[in-house]
């Protein structure tokens, strides 16, 4: 069914019988869907390496990471979102069972053209409003640079990694994550945002 042949709003349940049969990842904001764009295999190797990393950093910690399979779940009384981020970290998992997580203390997005501005805006206030999270880390695909965004307690702190050398200090999981792990075969371009957007867009309403 074509984007526009679909109505504009959508119950829970609807979505989630929709995800259940459904060959491409959807998001749900609040009663409408939202088509998930591919990636670039930069973005994928971004984020499996982060991943992987994360995997090996806390073997035998009750935390472990998952992938973009795995959805999280947002649910107060302003909004009923569920997202698919590119990577969470989870000390206190939902069932097994589940299709999404509910408490994650890190949440990770790889920009791409396409999702940019949701990553920075729209998503970012809604990951925020998570109780669990401590952390959203926000990575560039193009540059070794990182943005990580701190919560503790009432207080948010941003701080920017940039260069290959750079390592962040995660003390709520006991880590420090090394940009040149997270980027570790990535060919770099000179500037962060390359790709087309169209080739994005015809992506995200195939």
């Amino acid at each position: 069914m074509s984007t526009a042949e679909q109505p504009d709003f959508f119950s829970l349940q609807q979505y989630l019988e929709i995800e259940e049969n459904s060959l491409i990842k959807n998001e749900y904001i609040d009663g409408w869907i939202r088509a998930m764009p591919g990636a670039t295999n930069r973005h994928s190797k971004v984020s499996l390496n982060c991943a992987c990393e994360l995997k090996r950093l806390l073997k035998g910690s009750p935390c472990e990471p998952y992938c973009s399979d795995t959805k999280v779940r947002i649910r107060n009384s302003l909004m009923n979102r569920f997202y698919y981020p590119d990577l969470q970290v989870v000390c206190d998992p939902n069932p097994g069972t589940d299709v999404f997580q509910d408490r994650p203390v890190l949440i990770v997005e790889v920009l791409s053209p396409s999702t940019r501005l949701y990553d920075l805006d729209e998503k970012l206030n809604a990951y925020l409003m998570i109780p669990s999270l401590k952390c959203y880390l926000i990575l560039e695909q193009h540059q070794p640079i990182a943005t990580a965004i701190f919560r503790d307690g009432g207080s948010i702190l941003q701080q920017q990694y940039q260069g290959i050398g750079a390592v962040i200090d995660l003390p709520f999981l006991q880590v420090s994550l090394a940009l040149s792990a997270i980027y570790e075969g990535v060919e770099f371009t000179p500037t962060c945002v390359q790709e087309s957007e169209l080739e994005y867009r015809d992506t995200s309403n195939a």
